[in-house]
């Protein structure tokens, strides 16, 4: 009883199969350890800015759209408000002890007060409280975006 005699590419066919579960092992296992990472990050100051984000536009478009009345303006200046009052804590105590970062911070939350105490009732205000919103923004970006 002879055994038969091995195919010739059969050696060749097991490593190639072998390389594709290799591979496949390989991607579940970067994709886990990246997912793993991210779960670990602290999304709350990505968070604030992105809601930020978010009002300011809804303000552009207002003001694109002629749509600047009070009840269209002003629920996005208080939400403005709100989450310029979460920025120290959301970027934790290491920013908010900083002076200049607490400065920016500050003047934010002076112009969306301003704002509110008087709100503007027209698109050329609202493009104005834009223009401040921005300015303090971009200000903050500049010292401290990375």
């Amino acid at each position: 009883m002879n055994a038969p005699a091995p195919r010739p590419g059969n050696a060749a066919a097991r490593y190639f199969f072998l390389f594709l579960v290799g591979l496949a092992v390989g991607v579940v296992a970067t994709v886990m350890t990246l997912r793993a990472l991210e779960a670990r990050k602290d999304h709350f100051p990505e968070s604030v800015m992105h809601v930020m984000g978010a009002h300011v536009g809804a303000l552009r478009a207002s003001v694109e759209q002629s749509r600047c009345t009070a009840s269209d303006v002003l629920p996005h200046l208080q939400a403005l408000r709100t989450m310029a009052g979460d920025i120290e804590p959301a970027f934790g105590p290491d920013w908010a002890e900083d002076k200049r970062f607490a400065a920016h911070a500050a003047d934010l939350r002076a112009a969306l007060d301003g704002a509110l105490a008087r709100p503007p009732l027209s698109c050329a205000g609202v493009g104005d409280v834009l223009k401040q919103v921005g300015a303090d923004c971009k200000a903050c970006h500049q010292d401290f975006r990375n």
